[in-house]
């Protein structure tokens, strides 16, 4: 199917199924953070799944190639990002399993209804309203800072969204680990699994990728850790897998 792009986008090979993703790299671009969401996670055959603040629709596409779920759902609040997902689900002859929805994710349990997802997953950005610089585009500040919505709105739709026993995938730094895990007691989402994310061997973790389950026992696995790249420029072996390549 060929797809008329606007000025300044691009389109870009995933390494999946042949799927292909519009682009606007003046707006944003989604990164590795996105990709490790959607290998991290997990949907099986028959699931409903939710991706909250979806951007272009990265990880619904992605988990649509790499799982069996039965529906995805991209919920986004930005209309031009709306509008390149829709594009990029048409593209890859998707509508039947992806759906992209405009909506505020503050209020995404009343557009959706409570308990109807099996999975949930956010891509949340990182960074406190006022904490560092912000950008002054507007699309990148929204992804980047808690402008649109807050982490604990996420995790409060997320809660109220998911069925019982259905579970939460998100990415995020882990200078925030300590008020990520709080947060997600006080909503009732146990943490389950955990796994952090070194650039290099010798560096800090410079994300965080967890698990937690809706009304879950209280038990935690934190997984061996995964390290991006053997040099520079040169990836280990599981990030190649992840992507595909």
């Amino acid at each position: 199917m060929t797809i008329n792009l606007k000025p300044g986008e691009r389109l870009d090979d995933l390494q999946r199924n042949h799927f292909q993703i519009i682009q606007n790299p003046r707006r944003f671009c989604f990164g590795m953070d996105a990709v490790l969401l959607s290998g991290f996670a997990k949907a099986k055959a028959g699931a409903r799944v939710l991706d909250l603040g979806t951007g272009n629709g990265i990880i619904p596409i992605l988990m649509a190639a790499k799982t069996e779920a039965e529906h995805l759902t991209g919920l986004e609040i930005q209309p031009e990002s709306v509008d390149m997902a829709k594009r990029s689900v048409l593209l890859n002859d998707l509508t039947e399993r992806v759906s992209i929805v405009e909506g505020d994710i503050k209020s995404a349990s009343g557009l959706f209804g409570a308990a109807v997802f099996d999975v949930v997953t956010c891509n949340p950005p990182y960074m406190p309203g006022q904490h560092g610089l912000v950008n002054s585009d507007q699309a990148k500040a929204l992804a980047r800072h808690e402008i649109a919505c807050t982490f604990e709105d996420v995790v409060r739709e997320a809660g109220k969204l998911l069925r019982p026993g259905g579970t939460f995938y998100l990415v995020h730094r882990p200078f925030r680990l300590a008020e990520i895990i709080s947060t997600l007691l006080t909503y009732k989402l146990e943490p389950k699994r955990m796994r952090l994310v070194y650039p290099f061997v010798d560096q800090e973790p410079n994300m965080v990728l967890l698990e937690a389950c809706r009304g879950g026992n209280s038990r935690m696995r934190v997984e061996p850790p995964l390290i991006v790249y053997k040099e520079p420029g040169v990836y280990m072996p599981e990030i190649y897998e992840v992507y595909g390549y």
